[in-house]
């Protein structure tokens, strides 16, 4: 009995590989590796598209840039993002190698807008509260006068007694 299934065991086995090995096989054969970088970016950003292991020209489509054409022999390109992406969103961008099947990655849209960009609306600056005071804390305020005003008063007293030990 035990035998038996052993055997069938096996054979599933060997038939479940069996399966798998052409398939595994052929996206080995196929070395085209599109990549963009950063992969989050905010509207209006720069992303860098990257193509390896396409021997032609690589097309990058995607509705939120222009169409760009990678040449075999640079490798890469940067291209900014339009303005009118929509924050939050994935978009797909399509790589399509001549001799490999049109490969897809995705790109999300950040909120916020990118460091080099002016900010539509000027806001001010808090200056002069050295970026640790938030609020004022009731009980923060009390405290610092207490000891303030114990401070004071030690440093009375001890200044009394001092000019009445000179005196005797």
């Amino acid at each position: 009995m035990h035998a038996i299934r052993a055997a069938s065991a096996t054979v599933l086995s060997l038939a479940a590989l069996s399966l798998t090995a052409p398939t595994a096989h052929a996206e080995d054969s196929d070395s085209f590796r599109p990549s963009i970088s950063p992969t989050t970016i905010a509207a209006g950003g720069k992303v860098t598209l990257s193509a390896s292991g396409c021997p032609g020209d690589t097309k990058v489509t995607a509705g939120i840039f222009d169409s760009v054409t990678i040449p075999a022999d640079e490798g890469s390109r940067s291209v900014p993002v339009d303005w009118d992406a929509k924050q939050g969103a994935a978009y797909t961008v399509t790589f399509t190698c001549p001799d490999s099947q049109p490969r897809r990655v995705d790109l999300t849209i950040a909120t916020g807008r990118p460091d080099s960009s002016p900010s539509p609306v000027p806001q001010g600056v808090k200056a002069g509260i050295g970026g640790s005071a938030g609020g004022l804390d009731l009980r923060e305020v009390a405290l610092g006068g207490a000891l303030i005003a114990g401070a004071l008063g030690t440093a009375y007293v001890v200044a009394r007694r001092r000019t009445g030990d000179k005196s005797v």
